[in-house]
């Protein structure tokens, strides 16, 4: 009941302080009440809430699994030749410094609204999981490198047995970190873009419509998501750090 009481408390303290603001204000279209929002939430369960949801996850899965396999591909690029190191490194550390919204409307030139959310979402990924798989390869022990070389271990052996398990701890934590990062990046492209059918176009018809309603209870609908996303592959990811660690053949 404790832990129960710690979690639900500032949730009710926070939910207070809103309900007050929002009467001190006087306006709804400024500010809405946590009534009008809820009742705009139970009013949004229908075909077009869960499509648009179903759209925005969808595109946020494609540019998750693209961002993470080109930052492991342009991490191997790099471990295995000096030149693609060379080359490489500077062009992530220029992604991670720009700001996802230059991404979001130079891609609005060539690509489409559907298509630039899920650019903007890999484009936030690939640098986080290439620097921290750099930095899982860079950490595997040379001693067990020369000790499985002198064995005589074929590829796939060496890499199951020395360069996984150091490299998996790393790899996890970015991509337990680019989940939250990622799904927020497309629909930042989605309000600017507006596809159709997508939370972050109707985050935007909110905005436009002065429904102030509207887009808190969108904003809360992306902080829900968020969070179960987060959770799910948080748990996912520690069973497969357990599974390796405890030598798991699938």
């Amino acid at each position: 009941m404790n832990k129960l009481g710690r979690r639900i408390a500032p949730l009710l303290f926070w939910m207070a302080v809103w309900a007050v603001t929002s009467a001190a204000v006087g306006q709804e279209v400024l500010l809405a009440s946590p009534a009008a929002v809820l009742r705009c939430l139970v009013g949004m369960e229908s075909g077009g809430f869960w499509r648009s949801v179903a759209v925005s996850l969808a595109r946020t899965a494609m540019a998750y699994g693209m961002g993470v396999a080109a930052g492991c591909l342009l991490a191997l690029c790099c471990h295995v030749s000096a030149w693609a190191d060379v080359l490489i490194r500077p062009a992530m550390a220029v992604v991670r410094a720009t700001p996802v919204a230059s991404f979001i409307i130079l891609a609005l030139v060539w690509l489409t609204a559907g298509q630039t959310p899920v650019l903007a979402g890999a484009l936030m990924v690939t640098p986080v999981v290439f620097a921290n798989v750099t930095e899982g390869l860079a950490s595997v022990d040379r001693g067990l490198l020369e000790m499985a070389r002198i064995f005589r271990w074929s590829g796939w052996k060496t890499w199951r047995h020395v360069v996984l398990p150091s490299l998996l701890p790393t790899f996890l934590a970015a991509c337990e970190a680019c989940v939250g990062l990622c799904f927020k990046a497309t629909i930042a492209a989605e309000v600017i873009g507006t596809p159709k059918s997508a939370i972050g176009t109707q985050l935007y018809q909110a905005k436009i419509y002065l429904e102030s309603d509207a887009l808190l209870a969108w904003t809360l609908v992306v902080i829900a998501l968020s969070m179960v996303l987060e959770a799910l592959l948080k748990r996912g990811f520690a069973a497969a750090e357990r599974r390796a660690r405890h030598g798991y053949h699938p």
